[in-house]
């Protein structure tokens, strides 16, 4: 068993290739949609993780170029990871300070999944030596912070529309399965910190039309007073305010980076702590693997290992 401050044990690591940018010129975008593929450097009937980046302080984390310690070993173990940069991003923001739906883009940002899922052939082909190896069938929806917003919606969230007062529903049918990691929980009146004025969509964030299968990954002291006094249970809400079936790991000990998911080495990570990331992203690339393969015992071994006895990284619960 490891200890809390080392790596988790792992197989032997496998070989993975990293592609991009792929280059998606989309009528009406601002600029073109740039995505970054990672995926094992064999196999085949590969599920797809849609990976949505979160909008921290870094510039190149929050793009395409962010979130290595989760996109690398997801790929080891079996699948294609798809990163776009949002227009959100702050490679950005020089371009795009003053457009419409600046700084958050958040329909855009949703709409991107949507627009890579309509291109996925063509991105599949882009790739040398990734043609023919991708299960189109088999699709998930990640997201750290902003990009647990992004994933949200995906999975069936709704809320109104700060600007013209319409319900807007983004659900995408083709994704599966949702993986949401340390997202903002529910909107209303708990949403009282100095930022909530400044990000009036997340006021009417609804998660009881979220009906599509995910795991909510919370730290429990991710205390996001910015938005709002509930404390760490906040960011628990996609879980306990959406319909069954979800899944809630609470991560021990873990902020709002959960120990540094958006990159190596990042100074902005408030609770750095290689081998939490290591068990996070065994745990999650395990869900999504017996969620998409059922049989396979990956989840069982994965919790077994990870969130029990003494030196467990979380905790389990599902509904």
């Amino acid at each position: 068993m490891s200890t809390p401050d080392s790596a988790p044990t792992a197989t032997p690591p496998t070989p993975v290739l990293s592609y991009g940018p792929v280059v998606l010129p989309l009528p009406g975008r601002p600029v073109d949609l740039q995505v970054r593929v990672t995926a094992p450097a064999t196999g085949t009937d590969l599920p797809v993780v849609l990976l949505s980046h979160g909008h921290g302080n870094s510039h190149h984390l929050s793009s395409l170029n962010g979130y290595a310690p989760l996109a690398h070993p997801w790929a080891a173990s079996g699948f294609a990871v798809v990163q776009p940069t949002h227009l959100s991003s702050r490679t950005l923001a020089h371009l795009l300070a003053d457009a419409p739906g600046a700084p958050l883009f958040w329909r855009s940002r949703a709409e991107d999944m949507t627009h890579v899922l309509d291109r996925l052939d063509v991105i599949e082909n882009a790739v040398p030596g990734l043609a023919g190896r991708l299960d189109h069938d088999s699709v998930a929806v990640a997201g750290h912070s902003l990009g647990g917003f992004t994933a949200s919606l995906l999975l069936g969230a709704r809320l109104t529309d700060p600007d013209d007062g319409g319900e807007v529903r983004l659900l995408e049918p083709r994704i599966k399965q949702g993986v949401l990691l340390a997202a903002p929980g529910r909107g209303g009146d708990v949403l009282n910190g100095a930022m909530a004025e400044r990000a009036p969509v997340f006021r009417t964030l609804d998660f009881s039309t979220m009906t599509t299968p995910a795991l909510v990954v919370a730290g429990d002291r991710d205390d996001s007073r910015h938005f709002t006094d509930m404390g760490p249970a906040w960011h628990a809400d996609p879980y306990h305010l959406a319909p069954a079936p979800k899944t809630l790991l609470t991560l021990f000990d873990a902020e709002h980076g959960l120990g540094g998911i958006a990159g190596y080495d990042a100074a902005e990570t408030t609770d750095e702590h290689p081998g939490r990331v290591a068990a996070l992203a065994r745990l999650t690339s395990a869900y999504l693997r017996s969620a998409f393969r059922p049989g396979d015992s990956a989840w069982r071994d994965a919790q077994e290992a990870l969130t029990t006895g003494p030196d467990a990284f979380g905790r389990v619960e599902s509904r």
